[in-house]
């Protein structure tokens, strides 16, 4: 899935993406100065997390505007501009870390994206990851679907939530051995009174795109936000009902 990001916006209301994939680094358990390529890099902050420990480390992303708030910011750091499901390294590299990315990529893709990964390994190299698992956003869409069918739309769900059964019968598919692999519910808080409106203007984009008045549009994002204020403003605060996959897979 190809969008175009408000990479400021990302950066600076946003940062809890990164933030959380932190505690995602420490599944790798890869010696200082292995090579690691941070896949779906956005804008280097999970990259420079993973410098920091020791790795030698290049970001991958298809974003320009992205990639040039990373570049902008981590000028020593190597960043390439590709596609996940469409990208080859020049040298196969001993970890392939993900934060946060592959729910993006339809699910007919996903076998494109792990032979790139797997490819990319080398033997025995670690495949570490999480992304929105099954059950994500729920409440989210949900009344995402309600509002846009009351308008006469029809919702299209824009993202890929597997459980842990589906997605490791693909990576095993791909010749990856599964080693870890935990679905778990992460609540999460929102930045500003406008927080959920403003997420949804953020990750919500593709479903907008039948609908041509934007005044519809907003009409439909505030309904949204009225409906989900009794279950996701609690005290004063906006939050997002995440469900994560966190995985470790090796190339066999």
């Amino acid at each position: 899935m190809n969008i175009t990001w408000d990479a400021e916006k990302y950066t600076s209301d946003f940062s809890f993406v990164h933030r959380y994939g932190n505690d995602v680094t420490e599944l790798i358990d890869a010696e200082a100065g292995s090579t690691v390529l941070d896949l779906g890099c956005g804008n280097g902050a999970l990259t420079k997390v993973l410098q920091d420990k020791g790795y030698t480390v290049k970001g991958l992303d298809a974003s320009r505007e992205l990639l040039d708030v990373a570049r902008k910011d981590y000028p020593e750091t190597e960043f390439i501009k590709a596609d996940a499901v469409n990208f080859t390294l020049s040298e196969p590299v001993d970890v392939v870390f993900s934060n946060a990315v592959f729910h993006w990529i339809d699910k007919e893709k996903q076998p494109d994206m792990m032979k790139c990964v797997y490819n990319a390994l080398k033997k025995n190299g670690q495949f570490v990851f999480e992304f929105g698992g099954h059950g994500n956003n729920r409440l989210i869409h949900s009344a995402l679907s309600g509002v846009f069918r009351e308008h006469g739309f029809c919702y299209k769900m824009p993202f890929y939530f597997p459980t842990i059964g589906e997605y490791a019968s693909l990576l095993e598919s791909a010749g990856f051995q599964v080693k870890y692999a935990l679905l778990f519910d992460r609540p999460t808080e929102l930045k500003g009174e406008n927080g959920m409106k403003d997420w949804i203007k953020m990750f919500v984009k593709t479903p907008f795109t039948v609908i041509e008045s934007k005044g519809e549009r907003e009409e439909i994002i505030n309904q949204t936000v009225e409906k989900l204020r009794s279950g996701l403003f609690i005290n004063g605060k906006w939050y997002a009902d995440y469900v994560r996959i966190r995985m470790k897979a090796v190339r066999a």
